[in-house]
């Protein structure tokens, strides 16, 4: 008989102590399977902005000019004499019927800038505009789009750096999708056959422009977070 009772106690106990206390273990369950889905998710996410930017990367080391560069007018974005070499040397050679210079600094004269490029008065007088009103690459497109509107122009070529060009097309194109944009790179370095992925300051270069690649295109994509990029702050169309 007291065999019989200790055994009971026994069993009695072990289905106490085994007996799940209210929804802990469904709970430990459910976080552990969010905690490893976010796991994936992420690794996933990570995976997708590498490869994204392997991608960038290859197509700025392999982006090359036009042999034949011919549009209705040239834009130049700028961000060193460089760019603005290049494009009054464009104009000249006539692949472009007109030029603006966009995003100069107030203080910046038409005189200094054709000396430093070493240009005729005639050819500066006749056929280059300088846009002293952009802030940013988005007050770049908006100052070049109210230009190309007023003269009609259907085709154009834009000047600015290689690894700048994706950013400043997709800007461009927001604010004037019915204008034809052709890239003119500025190559500054021969990044195909240079390890810039080596080089600290090439890669930081290259990493924080495909950061603002994304920004652009999420910005773009949702239509918020645009900043006028305009000194005057004027409105513009894609501002409604």
């Amino acid at each position: 008989m007291s065999m019989d009772l200790t055994t009971r106690k026994s069993v009695s106990l072990q289905s106490l102590r085994t007996r799940p206390r209210g929804d802990r273990p469904v709970r430990r369950s459910l976080f552990r399977r969010l905690l490893r889905w976010g796991g994936f998710a992420f690794i996933f996410l990570v995976a997708i902005v590498f490869g994204g930017f392997l991608h960038f990367a290859d197509s700025i080391t392999t982006l090359k000019p036009p042999l034949e560069p011919k549009a209705d007018a040239i834009v130049v974005l700028t961000g060193g004499y460089q760019r603005i070499d290049q494009a009054v040397e464009l104009l000249r050679t006539g692949a472009g019927n007109r030029l603006l210079i966009s995003g100069a600094h107030p203080t910046t004269t038409p005189t200094q800038i054709r000396k430093l490029t070493q240009s005729s008065a005639s050819l500066f007088s006749c056929c280059v505009d300088i846009g002293y009103d952009a802030l940013d690459t988005i007050g770049n497109a908006r100052e070049a789009a109210k230009w190309i509107h007023a003269r009609g122009y259907k085709s154009v070529l834009v000047v600015t750096n290689n690894y700048h060009m994706p950013r400043s097309l997709a800007e461009l194109k927001y604010v004037d999708p019915s204008t034809d944009f052709i890239p003119y790179p500025v190559v500054n370095s021969d990044l195909k056959s240079k390890n810039w992925f080596t080089d600290p300051n090439a890669l930081r270069t290259m990493i924080s422009e495909y950061a603002k690649v994304l920004l652009a295109g999420a910005r773009n994509l949702t239509g918020l977070g645009r900043p006028i990029g305009l000194r005057s702050r004027q409105p513009t169309e894609d501002d409604d």
